[in-house]
């Protein structure tokens, strides 16, 4: 069935407002387009619309999310959120190539600064507190070994308990 001019010119205008004041993914507008109630024909045709245009494209949006995000999340957990958007591994390879080329990201470092801005150098830390820390570096996707050695370098270990003395 073909797509009237109405339908036409309501799903390019959803689409246009959707992308304006936030860039999406294919699959983000898409999903926005579907809830919105339109067909799977009129979506299609919104979707060709906007990116004839150059307003749908998701090799810019993993550039711009990547960089800037790569000063606080590991590359491994900028590729998982950017999996869930729908960009797909091969464009967010291109992309933190591109990115990586001129930022120049140190894993390492973010690490130490992150664990700094928490905690300064030679600090004892209680179990919780450990827990919580290691918590939150993990969630930003940084290996367990890495968080280890940072926390060894900069003198953050966990406080003995009194009863682990003997």
């Amino acid at each position: 069935m073909a797509l009237t001019e109405e339908e036409q010119l309501k799903v390019r205008q959803k689409a246009m407002r959707l992308l304006e004041h936030m860039n999406r993914t294919e699959k983000g507008l898409e999903e926005k387009l579907k809830n919105a109630g339109f067909s799977p024909e009129a979506i299609k045709n919104g979707m060709d619309y906007v990116r004839s245009f150059g307003y749908l494209n998701d090799q810019r949006y993993a550039e711009t999310y990547i960089s800037s995000r790569i000063g606080c999340k590991s590359r491994q957990k900028l590729l998982l959120e950017l999996l869930q958007k729908g960009i797909d591994r091969e464009t967010f390879e291109r992309a933190w190539e591109e990115i990586a080329s001129i930022q120049k990201p140190d894993e390492r470092q973010i690490l130490k600064e992150l664990i700094q801005k928490k905690y300064a150098p030679g600090t004892r830390l209680t179990e919780k507190e450990m827990r919580r820390l290691y918590g939150y570096l993990s969630r930003r996707g940084f290996r367990p070994g890495d968080i280890f050695s940072s926390l060894e370098e900069l003198e953050i270990a966990q406080e003995k308990e009194p009863w682990d003395e003997k």
